[in-house]
């Protein structure tokens, strides 16, 4: 294995970085404050080729590998996680899905844009009563003709107001649990669809967070993605990919934690000498310094598994548990570190707690997966292959006729 960053990584990272030093980090103070998502800054994401980054650039994107995007996620959250959100949800839980499960006349309505950044793309299969357990979902598509018609709602859906795009999770059977769940491809143009933003979140104030209501909405079968029934798979799948950003993002969370926290190690002094002099502040400098490298690797290693197309359901899982837990602890003691300083928003670090709980939560709560983790520990989980792969990468050229 080689743990260093190409050329092309190398510089992929740098423009992320100098562009959230110049765009998110001077304005994010004001957005937090005002529960603001600005769409300016996808824009401007699109415009530096970002919105597809490990998309072929057949359909697109950049055709980087799977760990350059992992880069680009890490950077975005040093600035703040409501635009790593974006791009975790637009790129890896929508964009990657139609790679992966997409017909060809889907993936070129739909992934092409998306890719360039022309269009936004979202996911909705949470529901108010069906969150880790996805089967209790209460939203329905009935078939007619040639068209689905779908009713019910989704929540907690990131985008919502933003996207043009939704995959959306429904029922076409009700009585055989996740085997009866179907995914489609529902354009915020289809009428029947509605949003509304939730407001009074404890972090993540800077992005557009919500509900989407489905009422008789006409879905023509082309709209389906993969066969009836496969919902479900689909919905996992795509999972492996949006943890996988999560867990990126959680990287960044720790390393802005870190910064943060060594600068004012060395500008404040308690008792005549510099609090990082201090052995307890040492040791939560230690732990932060630590997870850090122990979430990059583990991220790493789950994007060098998908570079290689292989299934890595339990490398991301791992993956995201762990450096969530690390990033929710680094900021916690980039808070104490901070003292009562740190529980201003005068300085950073008290929007880092605050985002940071919501990634221990969503896309598998720490509970699920340490489920996970003990049941392919003791043989009780095994993973199988899907009938679509993920595309490995170095991408092969793709004929279209």
């Amino acid at each position: 294995m080689n743990f260093e960053l190409t050329e092309e990584q190398k510089s992929v990272k740098k423009v992320v970085r100098k562009f959230v030093d110049k765009e998110i980090i001077p304005n994010i103070q004001e957005w937090d404050r005002q529960g603001h998502f600005e769409p300016e800054v996808l824009k401007k994401l699109a415009e530096l080729q970002l919105m597809g980054v490990c998309i072929p650039d057949e359909y697109g994107g950049v055709g980087m590998d799977y760990n350059t995007l992992a880069i680009v996620c890490e950077e975005l959250e040093r600035g703040d996680t409501a635009y790593r959100t974006a791009v975790s949800v637009h790129t890896g839980l929508n964009s990657m899905t139609l790679l992966q499960w997409g017909t060809e006349d889907q993936k070129q309505k739909y992934l092409v844009p998306q890719a360039q950044g022309k269009k936004i793309g979202a996911f909705g299969l949470t529901e108010p009563n069906a969150g880790s357990d996805v089967a209790a979902m209460n939203s329905t598509a009935v078939r007619e003709g040639d068209s689905y018609v779908l009713n019910g709602s989704k929540t907690w859906i990131s985008l919502c107001d933003i996207a043009d795009h939704f995959l959306i999770f429904a029922k076409t059977e009700h009585d055989i649990g996740h085997k009866g769940i179907t995914a489609f491809i529902v354009e915020r143009s289809f009428p029947g669809v509605e949003t509304k933003a939730i407001k009074g979140k404890l972090g993540i104030r800077a992005g557009n967070t919500g509900e989407v209501f489905l009422s008789d909405v006409r879905v023509p079968e082309s709209n389906r993605l993969g066969e009836e029934g496969e919902g479900f798979k689909i919905a996992m799948s795509a999972l492996d990919n949006g943890r996988f950003t999560v867990a990126a993002g959680a990287v960044g969370l720790i390393e802005a934690s870190l910064e943060a926290s060594l600068r004012y190690c060395h500008e404040r002094k308690t008792f005549g000498k510099e609090i990082g002099k201090h052995q307890l502040v040492q040791q939560m400098i230690a732990k932060m310094s630590a997870n850090l490298e122990i979430s990059r690797l583990l991220v790493c290693k789950a994007g060098w598994l998908k570079n290689q197309g292989k299934r890595n359901t339990k490398e991301t899982s791992l993956a995201k548990w762990i450096a969530c837990d690390a990033a929710f602890e680094a900021a916690n003691d980039a808070v104490q570190i901070h003292g009562a300083y740190g529980y201003s928003d005068e300085y950073p670090v008290e929007r880092f707690l605050r985002n940071s709980k919501a990634p221990v939560i969503y896309e598998g709560t720490r509970e699920i997966h340490t489920i996970m983790q003990g049941e392919y520990a003791l043989g009780y989980r095994e993973d199988k292959q899907l009938r679509n792969q993920l595309p490995s990468w170095p991408f092969e050229e793709v004929t279209v006729s």
